[in-house]
């Protein structure tokens, strides 16, 4: 049983149900000060995954032929396409924010699914889960992605709570294949991963302290391309 991704989505769903129902109650000023604090912990921790990277060179070469990748297609759109039609199907049961413009609930709602669904610690928490069946670091994430989840909820509405069915969808594949992988990964595959990893944090972060707007759906593939480049690079240059 993977107690930390089941916890994990369910805090997101929990949490962006109550924010959305109870919009009306929380004061302004946490409504607009509080994601701030959510990006600068998205930047915090990623950091702290970037300072773990064992060759600056992989993780750029990972991120410049990933984002080439995602731009060519069009990654972040046709998530934001995604995110579109789910917001249409869940209005003909709730009432969706009238005071956000389509580009600003979509630039919201996508830095919101990748921190979910595809932040470092969450990986990392599933990947550990899967591999030890120790759910702590998902367990401690789960705190920060409920007030998380509560907060953007009260200006988003109820679609967040839906970003809980392909985190969960993320955090099971991981933990599962997690099994499979343990023996062909290495610690600096791991380490290189995760500051991979912890640049998308620290992007999702400035976006949604509204300081850049880092394409973040188009650097995911990124993640894939982490380990592998490792291997290369070890191969052909050397540690």
């Amino acid at each position: 049983m993977l107690i930390g991704s089941y916890t994990d989505a369910g805090v997101v769903l929990t949490g962006g149900i109550l924010g959305a129902a109870l919009s009306g109650h929380i004061p302004q000023r946490l409504k607009d000060g509080l994601p701030m604090m959510f990006g600068l912990a998205s930047m915090g921790m990623g950091v702290s995954l970037i300072v773990h990277g064992h060759a600056v060179a992989v993780m750029v070469l990972s991120l410049l032929l990933g984002v080439i990748i995602g731009e060519s297609c069009a990654l972040e759109t046709h998530l934001g396409a995604v995110s579109t039609w789910g917001n249409r199907l869940m209005g003909r049961f709730v009432p969706m924010p009238a005071d956000l413009t389509p580009e600003v609930f979509l630039e919201r709602f996508v830095a919101l699914a990748v921190l979910f669904c595809a932040s470092g610690t969450g990986i990392f928490g599933a990947i550990h889960e899967g591999m030890t069946g120790d759910p702590s670091i998902l367990l401690a994430k789960s705190v920060l992605d409920f007030l998380t989840a509560a907060i953007f909820a009260t200006t988003l509405g109820f679609a967040v709570a839906a970003i809980c069915i392909p985190q969960l969808a993320v955090l099971l594949a991981l933990a599962t294949g997690a099994t499979y992988l343990a023996p062909l990964t290495t610690p600096l595959m791991n380490d290189n991963f995760a500051a991979v990893g912890g640049v998308l944090m620290l992007a999702t972060g400035f976006r949604i302290c509204g300081i850049v707007k880092f394409p973040v759906g188009n650097m995911l593939p990124a993640l894939v391309l982490a380990m592998p480049m490792t291997t290369i690079w070890l191969r052909f240059v050397g540690p």
